[in-house]
């Protein structure tokens, strides 16, 4: 099989587009929130939600106040719909933030969580590498991981 059949296509267009635009598209017009202001959200009653690997948490640590929902099933724990959504899925409505090891996943993360109907999904920038550099506090508890 070729490099080739393995590209994201535009369907509309029949030709790959390649990362770097599918990351441009699904933040565009979006205002993702630096550390500080990531922190300040959650602490307001946004979801801060942690898509790392666990090898990467536990290189990293872990953020206070996250919900770790494994990349695999994020769709389905916050969808308000789903009959797998986890109790702090309320709405529609609900401000989502999602974090990763440097802010590129958790893009295309929440923009597929935008698509899904949960507008006021966004991402943070830089990700958790951006949230120790700003030397904003780690958690030293368990983690509250969901299945």
């Amino acid at each position: 099989m070729s490099q080739q059949s393995y590209a994201l296509r535009d369907p509309g267009a029949g030709h790959a587009i390649g990362i770097s635009t599918l990351l441009e598209q699904a933040r565009a017009g979006v205002r993702r929130l630096p550390p500080h202001e990531a922190l300040a959200a959650a602490e307001g009653g946004a979801l801060l939600v942690d898509t790392r690997t666990d090898v990467q948490r536990r290189e990293q640590g872990d953020l206070p106040g996250a919900l770790v929902i494994d990349r695999t099933v994020l769709e389905w724990r916050l969808d308000p719909a789903s009959p797998d959504r986890i109790p702090e899925a309320t709405g529609y409505d609900l401000p989502i933030i999602v974090v990763c090891r440097q802010g590129y996943s958790s893009s295309l993360a929440a923009a597929s969580l935008r698509a899904l109907g949960l507008h006021r999904a966004t991402d943070m920038t830089g990700g958790v590498q951006a949230w120790r550099e700003a030397g904003l506090p780690m958690w030293d508890g368990p983690a509250d991981v969901r299945r």
